[in-house]
């Protein structure tokens, strides 16, 4: 059979690039087929509300980029990708005009939590320094042979607790508690689920160990350094190639699909046997998001002077008020106060508006597949850290968790996760197996968030993905770790 290319990828996201680079790099002649008419999926910028004013389209900040394995291997800085640290990572403010804050340094942080400082010491110092192994071992399947079992026992041991109950267990602080809850909260799972830990121990150990950048001049940096390189590598990328058949494909020896497990179950069709379809099709989501893109006069006036010098702001009050509209959403409905993630990209980055002005980035957690218009519920939890806030608002642009799809179709329903993060859902992503990425059909590889590691602008599922194909159809054996 005569080939067209040796590999086609199809999708242009942060985990298609990475099988794409992955793939040149060991000879390979590939090509990326994407079906919008511009690269790089939930990687992206635009400018959505004013001319002058770049915001991300989905992924803003970046702590898993920073710290992923695969992205420490690609000479993005070449490609013109300059991250920024934001002068504090993450704040989370409270009603009382006070906020915890999550500085690079451990000791600062534990410092700043008063009762607390001794306990997050013990629980952070050791992960944020373990980092280069603690995110190999986390970063890939489940089911592996572990290279750094002490450092995975460490992480393991509380990961597995639910985040309400071990924040309630080991820390006494309020303002302590709701630091660890918001960024558990980045699970969209409730906060009394096994597993919910796992996210707030994983990205606030990357916080200390890598920061929570912001690329220059955007999210879209990022996809344009990746691509670049890719095309040095000999790479070919073409978009507006919608794939809705696996026939219509062009001939290679390898494929590899950077979409969701449910895209994947609709474009092979009956090449799928029944069985592994049916498991796709019963893959979970995850919850949608509502987002809204702010151009703004002025900074946001938060009451806290750390949430003013911080590059992400989490919105949600205390502990048991974010653990509440979690599970409301868990529940299927909208939280009356709901759990508000905010990125202030331009105040550390003149490139993303107009001297003086200042771009916003805000969303919240909703229902699957949700139309409900959430912005009001937004502003008022910014408004309640930040009074006068709206009076800083030029205009808005709103995304419901049904436009998100309809701008995606790897965002089905608003879920941007590729599928719930629950732990049985870890360990079998989109099934169980030491190698999920491998489909029943010959040379086909499932590459997206719907395997693991899941979600985040990391590129590791990507990377195993390409493993797997270089290993079981061109013969080719890379290590285990990039390098």
């Amino acid at each position: 059979m005569a080939f067209d290319c040796d590999a086609v990828v199809v999708g242009s996201g942060p985990n298609g690039l990475a099988a794409a680079i992955t793939l040149a790099r060991a000879g390979l002649s590939v090509l990326v087929l994407e079906g919008n008419s511009t690269i790089g999926g939930g990687a992206r910028s635009a400018e959505l509300t004013i001319p002058g004013f770049v915001h991300d389209v989905c992924s803003a900040v970046h702590p898993l980029a920073a710290g992923s394995p695969f992205f420490k291997t690609l000479p993005l800085e070449k490609f013109g990708l300059e991250w920024i640290q934001p002068e504090i990572p993450l704040a989370h403010p409270l009603d009382d005009g006070t906020a915890a804050a999550l500085h690079r340094n451990v000791d600062r942080t534990a410092d700043s939590l008063g009762k607390d400082g001794r306990v997050y010491r013990w629980l952070m110092k050791s992960l944020s320094n373990d980092w280069d192994a603690l995110s190999v071992e986390i970063l890939r399947p489940l089911l592996h042979f572990s290279r750094h079992p002490f450092a995975l026992a460490r992480f393991g041991i509380p990961a597995l607790c639910p985040a309400h109950s071990l924040a309630k267990t080991i820390f006494k602080e309020e303002t302590t508690r709701a630091l660890f809850a918001g960024i558990a909260a980045h699970s969209f799972l409730p906060l009394e689920m096994v597993g919910s830990s796992a996210f707030a121990l994983v990205l606030g150990a990357a916080g200390h160990a890598v920061g929570w950048p912001i690329p220059r001049g955007g999210s879209q940096m990022i996809t344009n350094a990746r691509a670049g390189y890719f095309r040095e590598l000999g790479g070919r990328i073409e978009v507006n190639r919608r794939i809705d058949n696996i026939e219509r494909l062009p001939k290679s020896r390898a494929i590899l699909f950077d979409v969701s497990a449910w895209q994947f179950a609709r474009i092979a069709g009956d090449r799928l046997p029944g069985r592994y379809r049916r498991r796709l099709k019963r893959f979970r989501h995850a919850p949608g998001v509502f987002k809204v893109d702010y151009a703004l006069s002025s900074a946001i006036p938060w009451k806290s002077e750390s949430c003013r010098r911080a590059g992400t702001v989490h919105a949600g009050g205390t502990l048991d008020e974010i653990g509440s509209a979690e599970r409301d959403v868990a529940d299927e409905k909208i939280p009356e106060r709901p759990f508000v993630l905010v990125a202030q990209q331009s105040l550390f980055d003149s490139t993303r508006a107009p001297r003086g002005q200042q771009t916003l980035w805000a969303y919240a957690h909703v229902p699957f597949n949700c139309e409900t218009d959430i912005s009001g519920k937004i502003e008022s939890q910014i408004e309640r850290f930040a009074p006068g806030f709206r009076d800083c608002i030029l205009a808005r642009h709103k995304t419901s968790a049904v436009d998100l799809e309809n701008s995606n179709s790897n965002l089905s329903g608003g879920d941007i996760s590729g599928g719930s993060a629950d732990l049985w859902q870890l360990l079998s992503r989109p099934v169980f197996s030491p190698t999920p990425y491998r489909t029943p059909i010959r040379g086909t590889y499932l590459c997206s968030a719907s395997t693991p590691p899941g979600g985040g602008v990391h590129g590791m599922c990507g990377y195993h993905a390409a493993r797997a194909a270089l290993r079981d159809v061109f013969g080719t054996q890379i290590p285990t770790r990039p390098c």
